[in-house]
């Protein structure tokens, strides 16, 4: 009879507890290669009962399912991989310490030679949390976390956030819960605070919000639908703030219905050697009476192929359009696009491309961005496998457009002119990968195609971030 058992651990003390029998066969992984793989799913097999040893608080039926899929085996080849995959399922729910797995021959009268047991050994937990470093564009913070964990025993977890950095500086209280006992579709909601300041444009901005969203893959890639509601105020930083900056100074509230799609195949991303990367993103916001809504969409690509010599090709595309819901009215400066930066169009200043007033950029609603890269190992390499992967010499060429496109007239003018007025860069330097952590780029830049009003970086031009196109 074919069944899973979750057990919470015993109350008897280790002298009282029987003595497990020695296993005919016992793994903890699946397999070291192709050879292995072929041997085991010859090896004829079923499984009679699935144990989860460990369970306090955790409620059964949530763990079960994520089990259950390890009965369906035929073979020991196929028992390690679905033993794997529970395993997996189990470590996303984020409620346990630890999680192995065992397969043993069944103990039990009417058990065949073919009969086997998979025991999940788990070790709960209810609180979790640190405090670690992350790393935005040329802007650094520390972020301290604190969870509580599995609070009605089916994955409630609740986060506390708060991030102090250089720029940016945020809180946050959020509850999520997997629906439907999947760990793959994730329910979000909670609140928020923001406060973040943007030199390049000359203001500042405190966010106060609250925020729902489901996460959920499909074929293709990865989903995330939210509402947002935020009453927004925005301030000047210093006095010498352009006036087109400070008209729009003041208190608005946004509500906003969002969707993320990403398709990531990269096999690193901080420094790929093959892969691509697709994101969409389309918003539909409502805005109070001082400012109207818009629709806004976005998408960046990046393709990765390894050359002969350890050389890496990309090509990066990206761009984005808004169009405010409400002929002839304009759009908060807090939504617009903004282009330039060390990591994204080399050799101009951060957020400094495009449409300004007084030295402050006033970002635009549209853009268009391309990029070609090739890395090479450093040219005094010792060999594979050192220090020196980390490093990477680095070419790049460079190009895009920021502008403001009129819907009510002119569009395919305006549209013609953003192709037409790009931008230009070229250089090389070095590329570093810190860990997972962040990328480091140093490079020379030489900008070659400069328009009224750019501000941009001619020579060494520094640059650390996670994201880059």
């Amino acid at each position: 009879m074919e069944s899973v058992q979750a057990k919470q651990p015993p109350t008897t003390t280790p002298e009282q507890q029987p003595q497990k029998l020695k296993p005919v066969h016992r793994m903890l992984l699946g397999f070291t290669g192709q050879e292995d793989r072929k041997i085991f799913n010859q090896i004829p097999a079923h499984v009679n009962k699935v144990h989860v040893d460990g369970l306090e608080h955790t409620k059964h039926d949530i763990v079960i399912k994520q089990v259950k899929d390890v009965l369906e085996a035929q073979s020991i080849g196929e028992i390690c991989v679905r033993a794997h995959t529970a395993q997996s399922k189990l470590r996303k729910l984020d409620i346990f310490k630890d999680i192995q797995f065992f397969i043993d021959t069944s103990k039990g009268k009417q058990s065949g030679t073919n009969d086997y047991e998979v025991i999940f050994e788990v070790e709960e937990r209810r609180l979790g949390g640190g405090i670690h470093g992350e790393v935005g564009t040329n802007d650094g913070a520390v972020r301290t976390a604190f969870k509580f964990l599995n609070l009605f025993g089916r994955a409630e977890n609740v986060n506390m956030e708060y991030s102090y950095g250089t720029k940016m500086t945020s809180g946050s209280l959020m509850f999520s819960k997997p629906l439907f006992e999947n760990p793959d579709i994730l329910f979000r909601t909670g609140g928020y605070q923001h406060h973040g300041e943007y030199p390049w444009s000359g203001y500042r901005t405190i966010d106060r919000g609250l925020l729902a969203d489901i996460q959920f893959p499909s074929r293709l890639g990865s989903h995330t639908l939210s509402c947002e509601g935020v009453w927004r105020e925005l301030g000047c930083m210093n006095r010498t703030t352009a006036f087109a900056v400070r008209e729009q100074a003041g208190h608005s509230l946004k509500y906003a219905l969002k969707h993320v799609f990403a398709r990531d195949h990269r096999d690193n991303n901080i420094l790929p050697n093959k892969g691509t990367l697709f994101t969409c993103t389309q918003e539909l916001a409502g805005v109070d009476d001082k400012v109207l809504g818009f629709v806004k969409h976005n998408m960046e690509f990046q393709a990765f192929k390894q050359l002969p010599l350890s050389t890496v090709f990309q090509l990066s595309l990206g761009g984005g359009i808004m169009k405010p819901l409400q002929s002839g009215t304009e759009v908060s400066i807090q939504d617009h696009f903004f282009l330039g930066g060390p990591l994204t169009l080399r050799g101009f200043n951060i957020n400094a491309v495009g449409p300004s007033s007084d030295g402050n950029a006033l970002g635009a609603n549209a853009y268009w961005l391309g990029g070609l890269h090739l890395y090479t190992p450093l040219p005094f390499r010792i060999g594979k496998g050192g220090f020196d992967d980390h490093f990477r010499t680095h070419m790049f060429v460079n190009a895009g457009s920021l502008g403001n496109v009129n819907f009510d007239s002119n569009m395919k003018e305006d549209l013609q002119r953003l192709a037409e007025t790009y931008r230009l860069s070229y250089g090389l330097g070095i590329v570093v990968r810190i860990g997972g952590l962040a990328r480091l780029e140093l490079n020379y830049c030489v900008p070659a195609q400069v328009r009224q009003g750019d501000s941009s970086n001619v020579g060494l031009q520094f640059g650390i971030g996670v994201t880059f196109s």
